[in-house]
């Protein structure tokens, strides 16, 4: 029976990825060495990582003046390095999930935060409207796709001050205009490759202004004049990230991958709300086109259980929600085929029958 994979993150990867990175680790670049244990100095990994920033500046039409690094360390780390780097008095923030919180939280370590708006209140079910950022913030921050509550930011916020995203879950998965941030992160297991390598695209001028020391493996700085060299990179994640990067090109780029997804989130939410058994969590306006969220309606709650095994039983695998929603949770990020999605579309009509 074919497997259906929806988890969340470590997530679903493109056949071109595993198969690739497989092949690799057997035999890298025809060295006879193992990926896992070639020297991240060799000629042959070196042009890896040239080749993986460089398409990650061709997909996402990264300008002149930016540079893209790949580190360790997750989105968490760069909840510290963020503000160690670019927080010189006040950054502002917006809270729209778990993931947010935890940026605020480390922020705050570093000078004053500016919390401008929160749906925490109403579960993270909405993305808030109609706030003001401070002008004299150094950066406004913000979690572009909350993969807990399935809401997402689709569009780049027009703000008065630099900006700086968390785009863990839904980088690669439509175009952006890198040329109004400062600083763009996101952890690789959702969109790119194994967890374990950081992608980060960073504005040069935006560095060495704050007036504190920071620590050389925090700066930024380090990392973009070592070509994200100055310490072991985590090789493999990389040569995984650089599959998935030119699978993109192949689909044809952003565009082409964004169509695609709208494609399959339309497809998932009009079964929700045809389906008189379920319904979504998130304010219809901000639905994720990355994480769809539902639960069973109030009348049919009783049945939750026995929809997660039936589901199970026809290979839909990971679609338990997190905890802080409960439900169901379907994350169809960028590797996810419209089969997949159309499967479990077919699942949900069979069960309504059943019911």
């Amino acid at each position: 029976m074919k497997k259906h994979n929806f988890y969340a993150g470590p997530s679903i990867m493109s056949q071109y990825t595993i198969k690739n990175t497989a092949d690799a680790i057997l035999d890298f670049a025809g060295t006879g060495l193992s990926l896992m244990e070639v020297s991240h100095r060799s000629k042959e990994f070196i042009a890896v990582m040239e080749e993986a920033r460089a398409l990650t500046k061709e997909l996402l039409n990264v300008p002149e003046g930016y540079d893209v690094i790949f580190m360790g360390g997750g989105a968490s780390l760069q909840f510290c390095m963020a503000p160690y780097n670019l927080l010189e008095k006040k950054a502002a923030y917006l809270d729209t999930g778990t993931w947010a919180s935890n940026a605020i939280k480390e922020a705050k370590l570093f000078g004053e935060v500016d919390v401008v708006a929160s749906s925490k209140e109403s579960n993270y079910n909405f993305i808030p409207k109609n706030y003001e950022v401070p002008s004299d913030a150094d950066y406004f921050h913000f979690t572009s796709n909350n993969t807990i509550f399935g809401t997402q930011i689709k569009n780049d916020p027009d703000v008065n001050v630099p900006l700086v995203s968390d785009m863990s879950s839904d980088i690669f998965s439509r175009p952006i205009d890198v040329s109004k941030y400062d600083l763009i992160y996101a952890g690789a297991q959702k969109n790119l490759a194994p967890a374990g390598v950081t992608i980060i695209i960073a504005k040069i001028d935006a560095l060495g202004k704050v007036s504190r020391q920071i620590p050389t493996m925090l700066d930024y700085r380090t990392h973009i004049k070592k070509e994200s060299m100055f310490n072991t990179p985590p090789c493999v994640s990389v040569y995984a990230a650089l599959q998935t990067l030119r699978y993109y090109k192949q689909l044809g780029g952003i565009e082409a991958i964004q169509k695609l997804n709208e494609a399959k989130a339309t497809l998932l939410y009009n079964e929700i709300d045809r389906n008189k058994l379920f319904k979504g969590t998130a304010a219809v306006e901000d639905r994720s086109v990355m994480n769809v969220c539902f639960v069973m309606n109030d009348e049919y709650k009783d049945l939750e259980d026995e929809f997660a095994k039936f589901a199970t039983s026809k290979g839909m695998v990971g679609i338990k929600g997190h905890r802080s929603v409960g439900g169901f949770r379907a994350s169809i990020y960028n590797a996810m085929k419209i089969e997949s999605v159309q499967a479990l579309v077919d699942v949900m009509k069979e069960f309504e029958k059943a019911h």
